[in-house]
């Protein structure tokens, strides 16, 4: 391949064109690994007066949609956990993140749950402490005093939307993104730094509009207003700040309108600082190569325009990694059922092509994650697609995904962020004529062609620079890189650090951003160096190679804990029977520090007031859930949405819903006292074993009521029973599950029994109201006695303690989000294994099934279960179940007789089970088989019949964690086994 210096407009259109064309399915070209990459880096090309366009800001995180609701939970349980993430990724010298987007909220659905509206009327006082976001900002600032803050809308409380309707709703709109702005500034010490004016995701940017936003923002003069709650000192330097806002536009999906607009209006062009758009790499390529509406976003970055001047151009938000790598490295997508390691689509290779290529074909030099933490529980609607997942604030896990180590390649060999108004903070600038991306795709990158891909970053004093590589294909690539103009001193070594993922024998991580090794240029001043397969190197003239924080490892996840508290809800507790209470009072919980002060302190705040009176550990799916005082003064759980703040244009509209719990809870009763506090009526419901869906009917099972009394149970949503008692201002909704027994309860009276004939065994707690002011009190999660309460672990199907032989397709790229880790393994083969270690007394198959496989199932090396049946499953639910095992480590190995098996992945059942367990359905099994003669039946029928009349005695011998399930099957694993002998011919 030729120089790639200087790329011309019509090269560069060719190209994007051929990659557009090809598409992410389509197998793109195959690139020669003879045919090296010649790069030549030229000082003259590093443009240190262009402070805007070129200037290399990095990685930025959206924070919405409930994606960081738990991370307050995180740091009130496990402060050192939470401070931790915060410095890893906002933190150093080098911060993997520079910026903090928040969409604010307005209760309502926008993606994969709701945040808070900061304002729910016109006359109530904003306050933002009740999104995580603008608290996750504040507590970045902390360690990056530097960090960037935006906001912007999707959609909008009531009494906006009322009037913008109207087309009068300017003013409101502009008084909550105000006040919202004033009081995050009183709270935490920080301005916004850009606001969007316009809606999420349009299609068609108003125009008009964020030009009269602009205006009044620079216009603004009035600060004294007691509504923001500032003192006069704060009022002056909130007024400065304020009018110092900047503007990005528009934040479209895949549309680019904003761009053209800007070089045809000088007006916008003035009032617009960044330009942003989503989920494609592409610039524009349609007219004249002089017009407007041809390249208009690289035009803006690199300032060659009639105006002369550059803008910020970013990718205003895109997907991380897809699952985890830990698990995808076990993939069968590459070439002859070979594993892709941290590459294929949807990688952290992909997000790293991603990058590159968006600012090869289009200039974008910010990237912003939606989210880069996931801090929801999974099941939500775009699950799996994070950098670090912080789903479990009770155990403190805090997974970093190798994307993490992957997208350092762009942040700790340069200095990021947004230059200074001198123009000396030193910032790298990216350089165009030394970046290039072969790749195919324009969301979803494939580098499967070995096309190259690399991107420039360089000293603006022209004394040093970074180029980031990405091969995401099964050749090696070959690099001959060039310094010309540059001052790299004395000493000229080229440092190439290399994440790619673990040799045969090694441990995972043990490629994990590596120095790999140390070039001198050649006698032509080439640096000469071949990039393996699967793989991002960066080549850099910096010296990292003693440097801590380059070589730090990244924190270690720490077990995933069930959540089994005390009666407050705070204190792990296994040996009482309660799973978890909350009275929402929260006396149990101590004080919370909070960023301030523009991360010049913290301030110690009471656990409400740091949280916005948010509850604990629930996730909203829609709805206003927030702690008040009940008419006693004590503390409730209110839904606050009701008639006249219902019609927003939320873009999933379900009746207001909140997940609550452990997606492992299994035998479990759930209850809670509800109330109506609203006038004109409402609705309470109480749901259990929910594992996936954003509604209130994703709770597998449900009771509802309102205050004339009338009562439904459902299943899934579908009314099963109904029922009427005493109306009553009040009551107590409880639902127990056992197994497949489910009972739901009025003020302590059962109203209602369902016997599933295909049960839901797991999942959380579900809290539903409909659109009137409700309360909720003492939330009691209890264990079953004679019932294992929950399964202890997960293992998903790709992780690499489970083994697989025959054939098996393993896929993570392009999967569902309804998968756990977006990942699945199938098999249509007879004869085809899995083999999965667990500890426990039994383990449940997850995956969405057809019931058409049928399994042989051997524990131990034993055979239990012959042609035994699988259930037709939705996703992350169970198609077979297996209980009754004895208490410790097990290996059960699973062969595939006939159909076909969907494996997504296994939990393994506690063994700690309360109160007594009658075991008398297996001393009738046993009576009823009495004592057949082995010497009457063959071998193999025998020796099934004979593992299952030894598991049957030890359960009546008082087998150490046996439930109630266990006792029901090995009673039936038993008669099977007996009606199964085969006698021997005579």
């Amino acid at each position: 391949m030729g120089m790639q210096r200087r790329f011309g407009w019509a090269s560069l259109a060719a190209a994007t064109t051929m990659a557009l064309a090809a598409g992410v399915t389509a197998a793109p070209a195959a690139h020669s690994a003879d045919d090296p990459a010649q790069i030549v880096v030229d000082g003259s090309d590093v443009r240190a007066d262009n402070v805007n366009g070129l200037t290399y800001k990095g990685l930025g995180l959206l924070s919405c949609n409930s994606t960081s609701n738990l991370l307050m939970d995180y740091k009130a349980e496990h402060p050192d956990r939470y401070w931790q993430l915060v410095r890893v990724l906002f933190g150093g010298r080098n911060p993997l993140i520079n910026h903090v987007k928040i969409e604010m909220g307005s209760d309502t659905n926008t993606s994969t749950g709701s945040d808070p509206a900061t304002m729910r009327t016109a006359d109530e006082l904003a306050d933002a402490s009740r999104s995580p976001g603008f608290q996750l900002a504040a507590d970045a600032k902390t360690v990056n005093p530097r960090l960037k803050v935006s906001i912007l809308r999707w959609v909008m409380p009531q009494w906006v939307q009322t009037e913008w309707n109207k087309g009068t709703g300017t003013d409101e709109m502009y008084k909550w993104y105000k006040e919202t702005i004033l009081d995050a500034y009183q709270k935490y010490g920080y301005m916004v730094d850009y606001v969007d004016p316009d809606t999420n995701e349009t299609t068609k940017p108003d125009l008009s509009f964020v030009k009269w936003y602009k205006n009044a923002l620079a216009n603004d003069t009035e600060f004294t207003d007691s509504r923001y709650g500032l003192t006069s000192r704060q009022q002056r330097a909130a007024a400065k700040a304020y009018r110092a806002i900047k503007i990005v536009a528009s934040d479209e999906n895949t549309t680019k309108n904003i761009g053209p607009a800007l070089l045809t209006d000088t007006e916008l062009f003035g009032a617009v600082n960044a330009v942003g758009y989503h989920y494609t790499t592409e610039d524009r390529l349609d007219g004249t190569p002089d017009s407007a509406t041809y390249r208009p976003y690289s035009k803006l970055a690199t300032g060659d325009n009639a105006l002369g001047q550059d803008k910020e151009v970013w990718y205003s938000e895109g997907v991380g990694s897809f699952g985890w790598t830990d698990y995808r490295v076990n993939n069968t997508e590459g070439p002859g059922g070979a594993s892709t390691g941290i590459g294929g689509v949807q990688s952290a290779l992909d997000i790293a092509n991603r990058s590159v290529k968006s600012y090869a074909n289009s200039k974008r030099t910010h990237y912003i994650f939606q989210p880069a933490i996931g801090a929801f529980y999974e099941g939500a609607q775009y699950s799996h697609k994070e950098l670090v997942s912080a789903r479990d604030p009770w155990s403190g896990s805090i997974h970093y995904d190798a994307a993490v180590y992957v997208m350092q390649h762009f942040t700790q060999f340069a200095r990021t962020g947004w230059e200074n108004d001198t123009n000396t903070a030193g910032i790298w600038r990216t350089v165009p004529e030394a970046s290039h991306s072969g790749v195919s795709g324009t969301e979803n990158v494939d580098g499967s062609n070995g096309a190259p891909s690399y991107l420039t970053l360089a000293d603006p004093r022209k004394k040093d620079f970074s180029t980031i590589a990405v091969n995401d294909s099964d050749r090696t690539k070959t690099y001959r890189i060039k310094a010309e103009h540059l001052d790299l001193g004395d000493d000229p070594t080229m440092e190439v650090w290399e994440t790619r993922a673990a040799d045969p024998g090694q441990a995972y991580d043990a490629n994990f951003k590596h120095l790999a090794a140390e070039l001198r240029p050649d006698g032509d001043g080439f640096y000469t160096y071949t990039v393996k397969p699967r793989s991002i190197v960066t080549f850099t003239t910096l010296d990292r190679s003693h440097d801590k924080a380059t070589t730090q490892r990244l924190p270690r996840a720490g077990a995933r804990t069930v959540l089994d508290t005390d009666a407050t809800g705070k204190r792990h507790n296994t040996r009482d029977s309660v799973l978890y209470a909350d009275d929402f009072g929260y006396e149990e919980e101590g004080r919370v520090q909070v960023g301030t002060d523009n991360g010049a302190r913290k301030v110690s705040r009471s656990y409400l007031e740091s949280r916005g009176n948010q509850p604990r550990y629930l996730v909203d799916q829609t709805g206003a859930w927030e702690v008040g005082k009940d008419a006693d003064g004590g503390y409730a759980l209110y839904q606050y949405l009701d008639q006249s703040m219902k019609d927003t244009g939320a873009w999933n509209r379900n009746t207001p819903n909140t997940t609550v719990g452990d997606f492992r809870w299994e035998n479990y009763r759930a209850s809670v006292d509800v109330s109506f506090p609203d006038p004109q009526g409402g609705l309470a419901t109480l749901g259990v074993r929910q594992q996936k869906g954003m509604a209130a009917t994703d709770a597998a099972y449900s009771v509802g009521i309102g205050p004339d009394g009338n009562w439904t149970f459902y299943r899934y949503g579908t009314a099963l029973r109904t029922g009427t008692v005493t109306a009553s201002a009040g009551y107590r909704l409880a639902v127990e599950t056992k197994g497949a027994t489910v009972t739901a309860y009025v003020d302590g009276q059962a109203v209602a029994g369902y016997q599933d004939p295909a049960p839901v065994s797991e999942g959380r707690v579900k809290l539903g109201t409909d659109f009137h002011r409700t309360a909720f009190d003492n939330l009691r999660v209890e264990k079953v006695a004679g019932y294992s309460p929950y399964a202890t672990t997960l293992t998903d199907n790709m992780d690499s303690s489970v083994a697989y032989d025959g054939t098996w397709s393993r896929n993570a790229s392009l999967g569902d989000a309804m998968n756990w880790y977006r990942s699945t393994s199938t098999s249509t083969t007879a004869g085809a294994t899995v083999t999965v270690p667990f500890r426990g007394t039994g383990i449940d198959v997850i995956g969405g099934n057809d019931a058409s496989a049928v399994l042989d199932v051997l524990v131990d090396g034993r055979l239990v279960a012959r042609n035994a049946r699988t259930t037709a499953t939705d996703k992350r639910q169970a198609t077979y179940s297996l209980r009754g095992l004895p208490d410790g480590r097990h290996t059960v190995t699973f062969t595939l007789k006939s159909g076909k098996l969907v494996l997504d992945a296994f939990t393994a059942i506690s063994g700690d089970v309360d109160g007594p367990v009658d075991t008398t359905p297996v001393r009738a099994a046993l009576d009823a088989v009495g004592s057949p003669d082995r010497t009457d039946y063959t071998a193999d029928s025998w020796a099934l019949f004979a593992t299952a009349r030894t598991a049957a005695r030890a359960a009546v011998s008082g087998q150490r964690g046996l439930d109630a399930l266990g006792v029901e099957q090995l009673a039936n694993r038993l008669g099977d086994a007996h009606d199964g002998l085969v006698r021997k011919e005579v």
